[in-house]
């Protein structure tokens, strides 16, 4: 099956409030290197927030995403809160309406979520961010529903975007945030957001693949 259906989606979300809760440690200790080193209790802390109020509750995926980017943008604050709300909210409005989530849905969700960070960030692909990240990830989800690709190669293909662009990070100079400042000894450390957002997405589409093989 190519697509999920968005009242089921649920599972999805949980998974990756999984992914984070399971790597809370790890990105923390990817932070502390060139960072403040509170990067995963503060992931750690809106993810776990979202889980306890709607956990329970009945949800779709679409629902589910607004409300995790409501909880990261008002109740954790520092950047990287308004930069998941940002992220999360855009992606629940890209895919309004839709009650079948394709290939073709998932890349404008992920290609709405990206041009709503660049609207609120400068930092760009090779500036040492999580948009190192994310930006080759939506940019294979849309090279996908543009070949009609299947949903389990695109996963896949998005996960190892992801990936690259993750290890990439690790021997760029940081641009932005208190690492900026370290200048050429930021380099050889992984960018904490990028690993996040690795994390996010991975647990993104190891959710829906588990959904589909139901």
């Amino acid at each position: 099956m190519d697509f999920f259906r968005d009242r089921d989606g649920k599972p999805i979300l949980l998974n990756m409030v999984k992914g984070i809760q399971d790597n809370k440690e790890y990105l923390s200790e990817v932070d502390g290197l060139i960072g403040d080193g509170d990067h995963g209790v503060n992931m750690n802390k809106g993810f776990s927030i979202f889980e306890t109020r709607y956990g329970a509750e009945e949800c779709s995926f679409i629902e589910g995403l607004e409300k995790l980017g409501t909880v990261l943008m008002d109740e954790i604050g520092g950047s990287m809160g308004p930069i998941y709300g940002t992220l999360f909210l855009e992606m629940a409005e890209a895919a309004a309406g839709h009650e079948e989530i394709s290939v073709k849905v998932l890349a404008e969700m992920l290609a709405a979520g990206l041009d709503g960070l660049y609207e609120i960030v400068d930092a760009r692909v090779g500036d040492k961010t999580l948009i190192d990240t994310l930006a080759p990830a939506a940019d294979t989800l849309k090279k996908a529903a543009d070949k009609k690709n299947s949903l389990k190669d695109t996963l896949k293909a998005m996960v190892q975007a992801a990936q690259r662009g993750c290890d990439s990070t690790r021997e760029l100079k940081a641009k932005y945030g208190r690492s900026s400042r370290l200048g050429e000894r930021s380099k050889g450390v992984l960018d904490a957001g990028a690993v996040s957002c690795r994390i996010i997405l991975s647990s993104m589409a190891e959710g829906i693949l588990r959904l589909c093989m139901e």
